[in-house]
């Protein structure tokens, strides 16, 4: 046994995690030990120990998990989100939400084609997005604060980003694409962006992004990913938090 396993095996029994599977096994290797002298241990001993041993140990696997996981790995920057590609968190979605004050890392130009042909490309595809509003300057001023003036290593300018994105989702809108797309302009950054693939389906899924006050650069923000099968409470209120959003939006003007 190695001693990472040894060391598992501690950690576990000081936590009094798995106690029930460790006692089974100690006592089936003292058994099998004992069993090395003949007539020592009696047959109905062993029987009893064994098939004991085997029920608890089918209980143990058959009850749900109830430890909690580690938050290391609930929690994540947006590297380690970027490990699962876009295109695959998109694989077979019918409809993807997308809250961003400026979107113009999520939607660059190979991304968007992703979503024209795995999403807008069905008849029941659905694509909405809302970034904030470059028109207006209170908002746009606040965002730059928030997001550019607070990070140690900035690499982009969200006036220059805002600018290029929306002029990317006017062009957007004018593809002639069997799914629907729209988006709107929202005048306040509530300090998190947000990814939502198949919000009304049992695997949808939600990435929150959270802005925080101070970050070393955009990558290093706190990710987190909730499934419906996960919390159906912290699902839905980030689904209601997207709803409120869009509702509070507004389209922008025809030319």
């Amino acid at each position: 046994m190695t001693r990472s396993a040894l060391r598992r095996m501690a950690r576990n029994i000081k936590n009094r995690e798995y106690i029930d599977a460790y006692s089974v096994a100690f006592v089936a290797f003292g058994l099998a030990i004992l069993s090395l002298v003949p007539d020592l241990v009696p047959d109905p001993l062993k029987w009893a120990a064994l098939l004991g041993g085997v029920g608890l140990l089918v209980l143990r696997i058959t009850t749900p998990e109830t430890r909690a996981g580690d938050m290391d790995e609930l929690l994540e920057d947006r590297f380690a989100f970027d490990k699962v590609s876009f295109a695959e968190r998109i694989e077979g979605a019918s409809e993807v939400w997308i809250f961003a004050p400026s979107g113009v890392n999520l939607l660059s130009a190979h991304n968007c084609e992703l979503i024209r042909n795995k999403v807008l490309d069905k008849p029941d595809g659905s694509l909405r997005v809302v970034i904030l509003d470059s028109s207006n300057d209170q908002t746009v001023a606040l965002a730059v604060r928030q997001l550019d003036h607070s990070l140690d290593f900035p690499v982009q300018d969200f006036r220059d980003s805002l600018a290029a994105t929306q002029r990317q989702l006017g062009v957007m809108s004018e593809w002639d694409v069997r799914g629907n797309f729209s988006f709107k302009l929202l005048d306040y950054n509530p300090g998190f962006s947000l990814v939502i693939v198949n919000p009304g389906s049992r695997n949808g899924s939600v990435i929150v992004e959270f802005h925080a006050f101070h970050n070393t650069a955009t990558s290093s923000r706190m990710h987190i990913e909730i499934s419906r099968r996960q919390s159906e409470r912290w699902y839905t209120y980030w689904i209601e938090q997207f709803q409120r959003i869009w509702d509070s939006s507004s389209m922008l003007p025809r030319s």
